[in-house]
């Protein structure tokens, strides 16, 4: 039997200690239903901002393959060098999925190069989700779209860089349309940014979210490619030396 796939969710977890409205959706926390959404065929751990070092040691991180991130309200209480440490690791080849409101997380901004910013608005409006590579396997077993009743509107333009990959585009019911399923390469490591997910909703427990996700994951993991040398390089083949003039 092959080993499973090591996902480590990560959570502030400030929301659903501080409000009732968000913990009656998320009373385990947001990262709990993540977690739960992954199913069994994958070895599935937690990390939240309160622990120490964020819960993301050196030996966490290193035995992590793919990182989930979720944050939304505390994205500046994130330590620099904890930024540092997966901004590294992603380097070299973990995979990192980062869901909603991380967009605006130091770590996805410093691996972007960009604000990362966009429009927003909280009006209970409904997002489809549509599916423009249906033959990613990110998106493998959802139909043309995702509906969600309710969430929270994310507009363009959005401060990324242009995508490796454009899986997925929003419509909104007050007429925006956003990026919503991005991929993106960086050194060793495979990014991928999924849209939807207010903490106020329950995005989390839709099965059509959990199955992007749970794609999301596998299509991240890392490659058992050794990591490239740089720096100074030894000829492979001898060097003719010039004719001297």
């Amino acid at each position: 039997m092959s080993q499973k796939l090591r996902v480590t969710v990560w959570n502030e977890f400030r929301h659903e200690k501080e409000s009732e409205k968000v913990r009656s959706v998320y009373p385990n926390g947001i990262h709990t239903a993540i977690g739960e959404g992954l199913g069994a065929d994958f070895e599935v751990s937690y990390a939240t901002l309160d622990e120490p070092e964020h819960g993301l040691t050196e030996d966490k991180l290193n035995n992590t393959d793919v990182l989930i991130w979720w944050g939304h309200k505390a994205h500046g209480a994130v330590e620099d060098a904890i930024v540092e440490r997966v901004h590294n690791r992603v380097l070299h080849g973990m995979g990192l999925i980062v869901l909603h409101s991380g967009h605006f997380s130091k770590v996805f901004k410093k691996l972007m190069g960009t604000s990362c910013d966009l429009k927003w608005r909280e009006a209970d409006e409904k997002e489809r989700i549509w599916v423009v590579s249906p033959g990613h396997p990110i998106v493998e077993g959802i139909g043309e779209y995702i509906e969600l009743p309710e969430e929270e509107m994310y507009g363009e333009h959005f401060d990324i860089p242009a995508p490796d990959e454009l899986i997925m585009v929003s419509w909104f019911e007050g007429g925006e349309v956003f990026r919503s399923g991005c991929t993106f390469h960086r050194g060793s490591g495979k990014i991928f940014y999924f849209r939807p997910g207010h903490e106020t909703y329950p995005t989390y427990f839709n099965e059509q979210v959990r199955r992007v996700i749970r794609n999301a994951a596998q299509w991240a993991a890392p490659t058992t490619r050794e990591y490239p040398k740089y720096g100074n390089h030894k000829p492979l083949e001898p060097i003719k030396a010039k004719a001297k003039a």
